[in-house]
């Protein structure tokens, strides 16, 4: 088996609780039969899709994974930024026939939950990998 290659996008909004995802994320990756190729910084999860699509499009990713958080605040705001960037990554998936998982948790957490749920970035990863791995290719119209 060849080895599958990922693009992963971190949204870097809260520094700390990224990083925490990233790392968890490459530990899931090292542990595979798989590697990241690239990785793109974004300022936060409503700006991940843009990022995803440009990954999925590249020849050499196999797939991509999101990581990053989206923690409530007064408003609805984190609803409204949860519903558009989980919507969008799953058009980048289909428009460019390329698994984009969501390891993004939220909205609807404390920063306290979120620092709790790094893992999201290895279970991004693992399920950006099996997709990868297991998808049939597509049938070409003859």
């Amino acid at each position: 088996m060849t080895e599958t290659t990922l693009g992963l996008v971190v949204a870097r909004y809260y520094a700390s609780i990224a990083e925490a995802m990233e790392e968890s994320a490459r530990e899931a990756v090292a542990a595979r039969n798989a590697r990241i190729t690239e990785t793109v910084d974004v300022p936060g999860a409503y700006d991940a899709p843009l990022a995803a699509d440009r990954l999925a499009r590249r020849d050499d990713i196999d797939a991509v994974a999101v990581v990053g958080t989206i923690v409530s605040g007064d408003t609805d705001h984190d609803q409204v930024i949860g519903q558009a960037t989980a919507s969008k990554l799953a058009d980048v998936s289909i428009d460019r026939d390329t698994p984009v998982t969501f390891g993004v948790s939220g909205p609807g957490q404390s920063g306290a939950e979120a620092r709790d749920r790094v893992q999201k970035g290895a279970e991004a990863a693992d399920a950006a990998v099996d997709l990868a791995e297991s998808l049939p290719e597509p049938e070409v119209a003859a």
